[in-house]
């Protein structure tokens, strides 16, 4: 697992300071997508693992319909909201079949999911940064939809990645924070994600 440590640039002044809380969530969600899956994870496994945080209404491996090969995602859904909490924070960034899943909660809203609110881009990022790392980092100024590091074929990081936070006020904190700062030796740029396809 990858460390990361934020270091002050000469040329920012004033201290970093950390959000507090996360605020009352308006949505008790009791789905979770479940990303970055082996391709020979199955549903059984899924069932298995997340059955052991709190009993399983459902869970689903999505797959290609001609093929039947797995899209390398899937949903889980528990009967109680506080399951699904728990069940993101035990397990988010395990590894299943060797490779780390990763954890968010089922945006519905595809219009929200897409509009690209309070999601933020952040380049220039050590390789050594991971989905893990990022989400730790930035999970201080909020609650965190979804996090992750763009990655090449080989699983490698391309040096950039997103968040999208549950609040504008959030990302704004972040990026008011951390842009140009070093993180890990490098000086990162954090900005607001501009969606060209939305």
């Amino acid at each position: 697992m990858a460390q990361v440590q934020v270091q002050h640039h000469a040329s920012v002044s004033g201290p970093i300071s950390v959000a507090s809380g996360h605020g009352g969530a308006q949505f008790m969600p009791t789905s979770l997508y479940v990303g970055d899956l082996d391709v020979s994870v199955t549903d059984e496994q899924l069932y298995q693992t997340f059955g052991e945080v709190a009993p399983v209404v459902s869970v689903r491996v999505c797959r290609d319909t001609a093929t039947g090969r797995s899209l390398g995602y899937g949903y889980v859904n528990y009967n109680n909201p506080r399951d699904a909490a728990r069940a993101l924070d035990l397990l988010n960034f395990t590894p299943m079949n060797n490779k780390p899943i990763r954890i968010m909660y089922s945006q519905r809203d595809p219009s929200l999911r897409k509009s690209g609110t309070a999601n933020i881009f952040i380049k220039n990022l050590d390789k050594s940064i991971d989905h893990k790392a990022l989400h730790d980092t930035f999970s201080s100024f909020g609650n965190i939809l979804s996090c992750k590091i763009s990655t090449d074929g080989l699983g490698q990081s391309k040096g950039y990645g997103f968040v999208q936070f549950d609040k504008e006020k959030s990302a704004q904190n972040a990026i008011d924070k951390l842009n140009g700062m070093l993180i890990n030796d490098k000086l990162v740029y954090v900005g607001h994600f501009l969606c060209k396809h939305c």
